[in-house]
């Protein structure tokens, strides 16, 4: 029967059986080939034989276009399932263990940045692994990692939200990038130099677009009605807003838009309660800054306490990971849990104990 070699750099050889044993059958275009099959067996072979050759070389087909797309796409890589097993050596049951890679791989992060509950949370992902993690992927998932990127960017360009979040990533990401190029003789990076120097360009590029970026003002009023702003809202209602934001930098640059939200936005109060919501009463204690009131610098200790002590996390969705049969998993996901009570037994993840988790 015809023989299909499993090396990917080519689809393989036929090769038909003869009196004198197995022997290579080669193409009329190639200048040496053989010109009837049926002279090195009896017609039933032949035509069994013919088969085989018929299927194996639909088989090769497929593998060269499979091949083909998977070089030029630029979609994650899918599964049907959207959980993995994580498990961390060899038992009777398994063998080997789960990487940081697979996992990135198995888990549909192309998707979940289309949901505004779990955008923030890939983001920092992507941070984090573009900072330490990025030569422990393998080239599938390297590959994922940039496609992944270039939709979040994409995503940032259409909307016009989170620019500065996508900045420091992209900063992030090329900073890593230029220590790792320097080191590509000791083999930290997979694939050839000039893609990675191509993937830099292509990062420095999106740098620009966002740089260049122009938020356009959408108003949504009737017709001949005035459209209302946020500056039109009461004070209360202005300071209710201010105080769901995060992150100190986000009230600088609402205070910059109106000097009448300037004044709002050095509100003692305001920066006290956000102190109090990111740090605990002993950090705080340390990084105490008086005014030339004498009073507490809300504004001033922030900011000296970001640069000293992490932030605390808030996302509206998360990874979740089971106790019970170690099942990772974005929350809702369906996976083949035997507990009775599935939901007791799943732990969110932040970002770090994602990385953390792969850590050996």
């Amino acid at each position: 029967m015809p023989f299909l070699g499993q090396d990917w750099r080519s689809p393989g050889q036929s090769w038909v059986k003869t009196a004198d044993g197995w022997k290579r059958f080669l193409d009329e275009k190639s200048g040496s080939f053989v010109s009837d099959l049926s002279s090195y067996c009896n017609k039933e072979v032949y035509n069994k034989e013919n088969l085989f050759n018929t299927l194996n070389y639909d088989v090769a087909a497929k593998k060269r276009k499979k091949d083909m797309l998977n070089s030029k796409t630029k979609t994650q890589y899918f599964h049907q399932e959207k959980w993995i097993y994580v498990h961390k050596g060899s038992t009777k049951e398994r063998h080997g263990y789960c990487t940081l890679g697979e996992a990135f791989n198995r888990l549909d992060f192309s998707t979940a940045i289309l949901d505004s509950r779990r955008f923030n949370y890939v983001v920092r992902l992507l941070e984090l692994i573009a900072k330490s993690q990025l030569t422990s992927l393998s080239g599938i998932a390297q590959k994922n990692f940039m496609n992944i990127l270039e939709k979040v960017v994409l995503k940032v360009l259409e909307d016009q939200q989170n620019i500065r979040l996508i900045r420091e990533l992209l900063q992030t990401l090329y900073t890593s990038l230029c220590t790792l190029v320097q080191r590509v003789g000791k083999s930290v990076l997979v694939g050839n130099i000039n893609m990675w120097v191509y993937r830099m360009e292509t990062i420095l590029h999106w740098q620009q677009q966002l740089n260049n970026i122009q938020i356009t003002r959408t108003l949504n009023s009737l017709p001949g009605q005035k459209s209302l702003t946020f500056t039109d809202l009461p004070l209360c209602l202005q300071l209710n807003i201010m105080q769901r934001l995060s992150d100190g930098r986000d009230l600088v640059s609402l205070g910059q838009a109106a000097p009448d939200l300037h004044v709002l936005s050095e509100d003692r109060l305001l920066w006290k309660k956000l102190c109090q919501y990111h740090f605990s009463e002993r950090q705080i204690r340390k990084r105490l800054i008086l005014s030339d009131k004498g009073q507490l610098d809300w504004k001033k200790m922030y900011f000296k306490l970001v640069r000293c002590y992490p932030r605390k996390e808030q996302y509206g969705d998360t990874l979740q990971l089971c106790k019970h049969c170690h099942i990772l998993s974005w929350k809702g996901t369906d996976h083949p849990c035997t507990a009775n009570n599935p939901e007791s037994c799943s732990v969110s993840l932040s970002p770090q104990d994602f990385i953390n988790l792969f850590k050996f």
